[in-house]
Formats: C-alpha cells, structure tokens, sequence
C-alpha cells in the first residue's frame, strides 16, 4: 500500500466511526418524543429511526458538498488527511463525553470545530470563516429560535383545532400520528448528518489523489455512510433519550407530533432548499421546549435546558481544541 492509500483509509475508518457515534448520540432526536409518550416501544422506535436514517442519507448531497467543500482549505497532500483525521477524532471524542453526560449536543458543530481546530494548526491550512458564518455559525444561531417559535405556535394550532376532542381519544390518534412524525424526523436527520459524513470521506478521496472531482459522491460512499449511521442508531442513545423525552418538559402524544412534525420541516429545508448544514439536536430540543411553554413556561424545566444550551455553546470550541491537541499527536504520522 502508498502512503497515501493508506492515509486515506484511515481517514474513512474515523469518519465511519464518527458516523456510527453520530448515530447512537442523535438517536434521541428522532425518537426521544415517540418513545417517552409510548407511541412506539424503544426497539420499534430505535429501527424506523435506523431506516430513516439510511433512506435520508440518499437524499443529503448538497449538504455533503458543504462541508467537503466550504469550510476549511486543507494543505496540500498527505499533510491534508492528517488535519481530517484529527478533526474527526475531536469530534468523536466530544460526542463521547457529551453521551457519556447525558447532554444531547451536536455532533455536526463538534465535527465543523474539529475541522477547524485541527486546520488552524497545520501549515497551509486556511479556515474559511467567511463560510463558517454563513453556513454554520447563522444556521446554530437561527435554528433553535426557528424551532422554538413555530414549536409554540404549531402546539398552539393544535390545541385551538381540538379544543373540542375528547383527551383519551386525541392521545391514541397522536399516538398513531407520531408514527409518521418521527419517520419523517429520522429521514431528516439522515439527510443532515450522513450528509456530513459522506462529505468527510469525499473530501479525503479528492485530496489523497483518488478522485478529480471534490463534489462527486461515490454510490459505495450513500451506502456506508447511511448503513454506518442506521447501525450506531439502532444501538441506540439511551442516556440522551431519557434526557430529551423526560427531562425537559412531560410530553404527551400531541405535544410529540408537534415537535417532530417542526423538527422535520426545518431540517428538510435546510437540506433540500438551502443545503445548509444544521444540528438536528438543536432543532428538536428548542421544538420540544418551544411546544412546552404552550402549557405554562414554568413547564419547561429550564434548568436542564440551560445545561443544554452550555453544551450547545461549547460544543465547537471543545472540540476544536480536543482536535489541536489530536494533530500535535498525529501529524508526524502523516
């Protein structure tokens, strides 16, 4: 094997691997909601997470374009997979502790940091911050307040359409609702976070030397980026599900199918109209707290989601940083 075969086999083994945490961390956004309002059992939930997952990733090219080709220029060569490499280990290392915690953060901006972290270090490297405002920071900021607005006033819809129902009744047909709600939620997040890891392992076949094209998408490169994220999600994320399904707000099948049903909105507009890359995580977790200050705002337990919010704000630096040091390690290697 060239040293530069082997360069990019590693780099493709991180980011699968990443791609596999990334599954077992945001299985939560998909069905946190379904499974704490018994809508679906945890297994049953945790498989059409799996599947929606790998049907999205099919349709995630403009956001894998994006982060192979809009937020860092790497150096030249070899030196290049090195700074992927150690970026992708920042990231996989974040997800573990942020799992590890509880704390439902996200793997895209943990990802983007450990780019950036790792590129700021090597020689010839050039982070794009122009595009790393534009197509990250923008988005981190704006999705979370778009997913808390349109959570409140799609549960205020809600509410004001079935005022009439009788609550036994509207549970068990919200029930069935969330069916579909959290299908459409994991197709979504299959289009966002395949997306990236399908834009990791382009990015090291253009720069290794084994494709000419930095936007062309391989067919092997949808099937084990979606195949790597349905299995880390089908092992599933339970510290996380307990954190998003019970210890923001109680959620019942209405206020589940409202947060899905505006988690999935977002995401699939980011991904098919703007092909920007945004967190999943944040998305459902500011749905979830905007449907449960419909009840009262002391419903939503704020305490808890302030400690997300932390892990939400350093989540890119710590990542960066954890990648720093990663490349200090591993670039003689490369």
């Amino acid at each position: 094997m060239t040293p530069e075969l082997i360069a990019v086999l590693a780099v493709i083994v991180v980011a699968l691997a990443f791609d596999y945490t990334n599954g077992f961390h945001d299985a939560a956004n998909a069905i946190a909601t379904s499974v704490s309002t018994r809508a679906l059992t945890p297994r049953i939930a945790l498989l059409l997470a799996a599947v929606g997952n790998f049907v999205g990733a099919h349709f995630g090219a403009g956001v894998a374009k994006t982060v192979g080709d809009g937020l860092v220029t790497l150096p030249t060569g070899v030196a290049s997979l090195g700074v992927v490499f150690a970026g992708v280990l920042g990231a996989i290392a974040w997800n573990l502790i942020t799992w590890y915690f509880g704390l439902p953060s996200s793997s895209s901006h943990a990802l983007f940091g450990g780019l950036v972290g790792a590129t700021l270090l090597a020689t010839g490297g050039v982070v794009q911050w122009a595009n790393i405002g534009a197509k990250v920071i923008i988005p981190m900021i704006l999705s979370p307040i778009v997913g808390l607005t349109l959570g409140y006033l799609v549960m205020l819809a809600i509410l004001w359409l079935f005022r009439k129902g009788h609550p036994g009744k509207l549970n068990r047909g919200f029930r069935w609702a969330q069916t579909l709600s959290a299908a459409a939620m994991s197709v979504g997040h299959g289009m966002q976070d395949a997306a990236k890891t399908m834009g990791i392992v382009v990015l090291a076949l253009y720069t290794g030397g084994f494709q000419d094209d930095k936007t062309h998408i391989p067919g092997w490169v949808f099937w084990t980026s979606a195949a790597m994220l349905a299995l880390g999600t089908y092992a599933g994320g339970w510290r996380i599900i307990r954190t998003l399904g019970r210890k923001i707000i109680d959620l019942g099948p209405p206020e589940g199918f409202a947060a899905e049903t505006v988690a999935s909105a977002v995401l699939y507009f980011n991904a098919l109209v703007l092909k920007a890359p945004i967190s999943t995580t944040h998305t459902i977790t500011s749905a979830i707290m905007g449907v449960g200050a419909t009840k009262r705002l002391t419903a939503v337990r704020w305490n808890v989601a302030g400690n997300i919010v932390v892990a939400w704000i350093i989540t890119f630096p710590a990542a960066a940083a954890i990648a720093c040091l990663t490349y200090l390690v591993v670039r003689p290697l490369f």
